[in-house]
């Protein structure tokens, strides 16, 4: 099948495809990508501050039930790590991707956005997990409390 022009519909849409991708595609993102990993930022810090009080609260009582709760932690944190570097690889690529276009490399700019926006991804599915994590942690505190009502 053909177009107006005589070339096989595939090459045109493939051409349509990346004369759309423009500078101010990939830099769309980056007030995105700068707002997420401000949220990481502040996830990561209060990880930190629980992580300290954590640490006071064992040098005192050598309490073995917090093992629960540092396990826990050192699990968020490792994924709260991991979203940042997916994150900020995001942002890098969608600033090579905007040098990309700026030296009229096309096809190459299109694979990297790609990339990107995959990476992008990746990261906000580990926030999901995060979250989720966070969540369950969260309910076994309220359990705790709500069994201490009870044997009242």
């Amino acid at each position: 099948m053909e177009n107006l022009h005589g070339e096989p519909k595939r090459r045109a849409l493939k051409f349509r495809f990346m004369e759309a991708l423009t500078l101010t595609t990939p830099a769309l993102l980056f007030s995105a990508i700068s707002l997420i990993m401000l949220a990481y930022t502040n996830r990561f810090l209060a990880y930190a501050a629980v992580i300290r009080n954590l640490h006071a609260v064992y040098q005192e009582k050598k309490d073995n039930s917090l093992i629960h709760q540092i396990n826990n932690l050192k699990l968020r944190i490792n994924l709260t790590r991991w979203m940042q570097i997916f994150g900020i690889s995001s942002l890098l690529l969608c600033v090579l991707t905007m040098f990309l276009i700026y030296i009229h490399q096309q096809t190459i700019a299109v694979w990297i956005f790609g990339i990107a926006l995959i990476l992008l991804i990746i990261s906000l599915i580990l926030l999901i997990k995060e979250i989720q994590i966070s969540a369950q942690a969260l309910n076994v505190h309220i359990s705790d409390i709500e069994n201490h009502l009870k044997n009242k």
